[in-house]
């Protein structure tokens, strides 16, 4: 399965949070699934770090050195064709960091992680 992982469900990896649930953590924890992060998120956390709204008691780049890379994590890049589907897409939800993994997920035809309950109102799927 490919797994899309939603912006708070890597700062709880990160941390060490038990916020995770057991079916989320299993299906990131199997080996045959392979995990994905947005480019997004990054740079929604990006910017929660500067606004002094999130801190992860280690800069960005350690998180990527000490963490994501030797995790196996891929970071996945916006291309047209999450735009395209972006475009279309209604506005239930307002966030537009969610909004962009919602249209990832949907363009790359992967189960997003997230205990977000709005995301089950699109064609999208899900887990938690």
């Amino acid at each position: 399965m490919k797994l899309l992982l939603d912006t708070h469900i890597l700062i709880w990896l990160v941390a060490g949070s038990e916020k995770l649930n057991k079916t989320a953590r299993y299906a990131i924890e199997d080996e045959n699934n392979s995990l994905y992060f947005s480019i997004a998120s990054l740079w929604e956390v990006t910017i929660k770090i500067s606004l002094g709204k999130l801190e992860l008691g280690m800069s960005l780049e350690q998180i990527m050195t000490n963490f994501i890379l030797p995790s196996g994590l891929k970071i996945l890049p916006i291309h047209l064709s999450h735009l395209s589907v972006l475009k279309d897409l209604p506005f239930y939800h307002r966030d537009p960091f969610d909004r962009m993994l919602i249209s990832q997920a949907i363009s790359e035809s992967l189960t997003l992680i997230s205990e977000d309950e709005v995301f089950s109102e699109y064609a999208v799927k899900t887990l938690w």
